[in-house]
C-alpha cells in the first residue's frame, strides 16, 4: 500500500487531543432508545455515535436489527446532537443506504472480512468515497486476510482507512469472548504504523467489567482509539447485553484511562531503557538457543520411536508436562493462558520434528 500516511490524515486532522472514541448501542432498537443514548453522550469526548442497523446473528431467530429505518434515527442523532454517526455495512445495499443517509463512518464486520468476495463488493460500492472506512479483524487470527481487506479498499481509492481490533474466535474456554491475540495487532502496527487502529474492548471481553482493563492495555500499546458499546439500560439491551456499559460508566472509563507518552527523551530514562532492552536481547537469544537444544532432544526421541514403531503423540506424557509447567509458571508470575499457548506451540514443533524423522 502506497501513500499510507494519507490513511492517517483523517485522524490527525481531527486534532482530538485524546484517543478517538466511538460509542453507542450494539443495536439500534427504537428511535427513542437511539436518541436518548445520543443525548447522554453529546457533551462527552465521544467523536462518533455507533449503532448496529443490520445485525445478522450466528443462528437465525434472534433479533437481527431494525434495518434501514434505523438510519433515519441516526440522521436525527446528527441533527439533534451534532454527533457524527457510524454503522456496520455488509453488502452493496447496506453501503448505498448508509451513503444515502450520510453516515460518516462505516465499518466492515469480522464475519465480512473473512470473505474477499464481500470485501470487494463493498469496496466497489464505496469507490472514491470520502467517508471513513474501518475494517474489523477477521474472526480467525489471519493477518493476511485482515490486510488484504484494507488493500482492496485502498485500491478502490478510499483514503480514509483504518482497522478495528475486536479479538479472535477460539474453541478454547478463556476469560475473553474473543481472545485479543495482541501480537497480531502489534505486528500490524509495526508493518503499517500510519494505519489508524481502534480497539473494540466490548467484543474482546464480552463483559462490561473487563472493558476498562482491555481499553487501558490498548492505549498502552499505542492504539488510536476505542469503540465501546454503550446503552442506558444495558441489562435489557436487545443484543449483547453483558458487554455494554452505561453512558455514565463510559465517561468514568474515559476519565480513568491513562494516556501514555510514546517516549521520553530524558537521559536517565533512555539509559535505563537501553540497559533493560539489552538484558531482554540476551535472554531472547538464550531462549532461542534453549529451544533449539530442546528440538534436538525431540529429534532423538523421534529416532527412538521410529526404531520401535511407536506413535508420535503420547497424550499422558503431554498432559503431565502441561500440568507441571502451569504450576511452575504460576510460581514465576506467568499466567496459565500464556503458559498453555507457549507450550502448545513448543509441543507442536516437537511433533513436527518427530513426524519428519519417522516419515523420512
Amino acid at each position: 500500500m502506497e501513500n499510507k500516511k494519507e490513511m492517517r490524515k483523517w485522524l490527525d486532522d481531527m486534532n482530538l487531543g485524546h484517543p478517538l472514541v466511538v460509542a453507542g448501542p450494539c443495536s439500534a432498537e427504537t428511535e427513542e432508545q437511539v436518541l436518548k443514548i445520543a443525548h447522554e453522550l453529546k457533551d462527552t469526548d465521544v467523536s462518533y455515535y455507533r449503532a448496529g442497523i443490520w445485525k445478522p446473528r450466528t443462528r437465525p431467530g434472534n433479533f437481527e436489527g431494525v434495518g434501514a429505518i434505523g438510519l433515519k434515527w441516526l440522521q436525527k442523532v446528527k441533527e439533534e446532537t451534532g454527533l457524527k454517526t457510524a454503522t456496520e455495512v455488509a453488502n452493496r445495499a447496506h453501503v448505498d443506504l448508509a451513503l444515502e443517509h450520510d453516515i460518516d463512518l462505516l465499518w466492515i464486520g469480522a464475519r465480512s472480512t473473512v470473505s474477499p468476495f464481500i470485501v470487494q463488493e463493498i469496496a466497489d460500492a464505496l469507490e472514491g468515497t470520502d467517508k471513513i472506512v474501518l475494517v474489523k479483524n477477521p474472526v480467525n487470527p489471519d493477518l493476511s486476510l485482515w490486510l488484504g481487506a484494507v488493500e482492496r479498499l485502498h485500491s478502490a481509492n478510499i483514503e480514509k482507512l483504518g482497522v478495528i481490533h475486536r479479538g479472535f474466535s477460539t474453541y478454547e474456554k478463556t476469560k475473553y469472548r474473543n481472545i485479543p491475540e495482541w501480537q497480531l495487532a502489534i505486528e500490524l502496527q509495526t508493518r503499517f504504523p500510519d494505519l489508524p487502529i481502534i480497539n473494540d474492548p466490548s467484543h474482546i471481553t464480552g463483559k462490561r467489567d473487563m472493558v476498562f482493563d482491555v481499553s487501558q492495555t490498548a492505549l498502552d500499546l499505542n492504539f488510536d482509539g476505542l469503540m465501546i458499546e454503550t446503552h442506558y439500560d444495558p441489562d435489557n439491551a436487545w443484543s449483547d447485553a453483558a458487554q455494554q456499559v452505561t453512558p455514565k460508566t463510559l465517561v468514568q472509563i474515559m476519565k480513568d484511562l491513562r494516556i501514555r507518552k510514546e517516549t521520553d527523551e530524558e537521559a536517565e530514562y533512555m539509559n535505563n531503557l537501553t540497559n533493560l532492552r539489552a538484558q531482554i536481547d540476551v535472554l531472547d537469544n538464550q531462549l532461542i538457543d534453549l529451544l533449539g537444544k530442546r528440538m534436538k532432544v525431540s529429534d532423538g526421541i523421534g529416532k527412538l520411536k521410529k526404531q520401535k514403531n511407536v506413535a508420535v503423540l503420547q497424550s499422558n506424557r503431554w498432559n503431565a508436562i502441561l500440568g507441571n509447567m502451569i504450576l511452575e509458571g504460576e510460581q514465576r508470575g506467568l499466567s496459565e493462558e500464556f503458559v498453555l499457548k507457549m507450550f502448545k506451540a513448543i509441543h507442536q514443533e516437537s511433533i513436527n520434528h518427530q513426524e519428519k524423522i519417522i516419515n523420512a
